[in-house]
């Protein structure tokens, strides 16, 4: 039950960074294992953030990023209206669903960064307020910064799951892979 990602499991640098990234992942989606939608999307803290709603942002940052690097439009391009709506779920919409959203953004990021030149190739940033004027940042940065992103999300998942029914992330982590915590 590792929770540190394995040295042998990447390889070259692009699948170590694509390991990070997956790990940030996967304590993201862990945190809301074994609970309803309705625990899910629920703010048991001061903070107003929501397990669902950290999922569905970070698939939706995901998003963003990879079709930034690809230079293509954004069908969920988020409006000043619609920014909070990436941070909880909304209509129709559930926890399985944003997994199954995230799994396809995951996997034709990958695919795209197998298909890039390699890691130094970049792609300009766009003109937003709290990005940058005139940067281009490399396919490593982009995985880095979605490391980064991820990270910082799953920690505010910690605590989220933490306040809702007092399981640690490591309970979780045994939880998920048919153990019990502490470790017998």
């Amino acid at each position: 039950m590792p929770t540190i990602v394995p040295a042998e499991a990447h390889g070259d640098e692009l699948g170590a960074l694509l390991s990070y990234l997956d790990s940030q992942r996967a304590a993201l989606r862990r945190a809301v294992f074994g609970l309803t939608e309705e625990q899910a999307a629920s703010r048991p803290s001061a903070s107003g953030l929501t397990l669902s709603g950290l999922l569905k942002h970070a698939a939706e940052v995901e998003l963003t990023w990879l079709r930034w690097a690809q230079q293509q439009p954004n069908e969920r391009q988020r409006t000043e209206e619609t920014w909070g709506d990436s941070f909880r779920l909304v209509g129709e919409e559930t926890v399985a669903q944003i997994l199954a959203f995230w799994d396809g953004v995951s996997a034709e990021l990958e695919e795209f960064l197998r298909e890039v030149p390699g890691l130094d190739h970049t792609f300009p940033l766009p003109e937003l307020p709290w990005l940058p004027k005139d940067t281009d940042v490399s396919m490593r940065w982009l995985l880095l910064h979605l490391v980064e992103e991820h990270a910082r999300h799953a920690g505010h998942a910690d605590i989220i799951r933490e306040s809702l029914d007092g399981k640690t992330a490591f309970e979780l982590v045994a939880l998920a892979h048919g153990g019990t915590w502490p470790p017998a």
